[in-house]
């Protein structure tokens, strides 16, 4: 037995032991405060009770917390998770020298994520699905989950009679299923081509029996039943097999709102990077005409398809562009009011650079990754930028992610 004090709760939400050679100690599910019980293996430590607990630590919603890797925090009260979330983005903010005002974290509510990418595997002949334990490949079966919406979970047959049909011989598959107005889709990664044409009617089959609306294998659409619809701002949306998509619609709707607000009434042109199928785009043709660039084809014909058939918008011209290697340029921002950027965990370093040569009013950066956003805000600020407003978005219920909208002005 060793007992500890947690010093603090880390950023990925593990407790924090500092040690007198100043190293660090880092106990999952251990809370600032708490003395706790653990065992040491091999240099890592494994909670084994609670001496004295938090006052910040509540009851997780889960039977399968502690066991399943998806969630991380269900054991933190309301108020300091929030806390927890706005702290990760300070954080990074003052890792780039950067202090501007942190607003409070805006959190949707559980069953409200309507993507979910599930694992699925073989146990000898016996298919599993479900999700991975924590810093592991081993599997945890599922039979709730407070994250996402009831209809994800009541696909686990489908999926495991789709990991049964399969049978991966080594590694495993991951299953994306989205909840879409026509139904579920899913898409299976990590089937081999030639495994795609020998199934190809199985699937088929498999898709009709589980009525779903699209089934997809390695970026290949095997059937559609159903479009695949989804809607932003009121217009319907065709998502691409395996296309990106916000995991929640109720944060969608909240970076949206912060988006399009920022955007002064009289601008004329609006930028949007790496656009997606239109989350922002679509929103801010209400306000403007807008150039949306998106590195993924399949996205850019799915937004130019839908904004085609929208009535009371300004015109939105979709083109495909890969802005890591080929950034919009400061000549071509020079008719540009305002920009949007919502790049990929990888940020938009070679973007940001362009930005802060430009002469553009009004920038709105949002990002999944506080530390590649804040890289890319310092090289904003240092090329004359001042950060208006920062807001936490946390659509990714009880992990150690957040989301991150800012407000920069010339």
């Amino acid at each position: 037995m060793t007992e500890l004090v947690i010093d603090r709760l880390g950023h990925r939400g593990d407790g924090v032991v500092n040690q007198p050679d100043g190293r660090q100690l880092y106990v999952p599910y251990a809370l600032a405060g708490e003395t706790v019980d653990v065992d040491m293996q091999g240099g890592a430590a494994r909670l084994n009770r609670i001496l004295t607990p938090s006052p910040d630590r509540i009851e997780p919603v889960c039977r399968h917390f502690g066991t399943c890797g998806g969630c991380l925090l269900q054991h933190v009260a309301p108020a300091p998770y929030a806390a927890f979330k706005r702290r990760l983005v300070v954080d990074a903010l003052a890792d780039r020298g950067l202090s501007p005002e942190v607003g409070e974290t805006r959190i949707v509510p559980p069953h409200s994520r309507r993507r979910a990418t599930f694992a699925g595997l073989m146990a000898g002949r016996h298919p599993l699905v479900g999700f991975n334990e924590r810093a592991s490949h081993r599997l945890v079966t599922i039979d709730q989950c407070p994250v996402v919406k009831p209809q994800l979970l009541a696909a686990l047959p489908a999926l495991t009679a789709l990991t049964g049909l399969i049978a991966p011989r080594k590694g495993g598959l991951d299953h994306t299923v989205t909840l879409t107005s026509g139904g579920l889709d899913v898409s299976v990664a990590g089937i081999a081509a030639r495994d795609v044409d020998r199934l190809r009617m199985p699937l088929i089959e498999l898709a009709a029996r589980f009525d779903l609306a699209r089934l997809s294998a390695g970026g290949e659409a095997i059937v559609e039943r159903r479009p695949a619809i989804i809607n932003i701002d009121g217009v319907a949306v065709t998502l691409p097999p395996g296309g990106f998509l916000q995991a929640s619609e109720e944060a969608e709707t909240i970076m949206g709102e912060l988006v399009t607000a920022a955007i002064p009434a009289k601008v004329k042109r609006i930028a949007d990077l790496f656009s997606g199928v239109g989350t922002f785009a679509l929103r801010l043709a209400r306000q403007a005409e807008v150039l949306a660039i998106e590195g993924e084809a399949g996205a850019v014909a799915a937004l130019d398809r839908a904004a085609r058939g929208t009535s009371g918008r300004h015109r939105i011209t979709a083109e495909k562009r890969d802005l890591a290697r080929r950034p919009l340029l400061e000549k071509e921002l020079e008719k540009i009011d305002a920009v949007v950027f919502d790049p990929p965990r990888a940020g938009a370093a070679e973007q940001s650079q362009w930005l802060a040569r430009s002469k553009v009013p009004t920038i709105v950066a949002v990002s999944c990754n506080p530390a590649t956003l804040s890289r890319d805000l310092r090289t904003l600020v240092d090329g004359g930028y001042r950060i208006e407003s920062v807001t936490p978005v946390d659509q990714f219920l009880w992990s150690s992610h957040v989301e991150v909208v800012t407000v920069l002005k010339r």
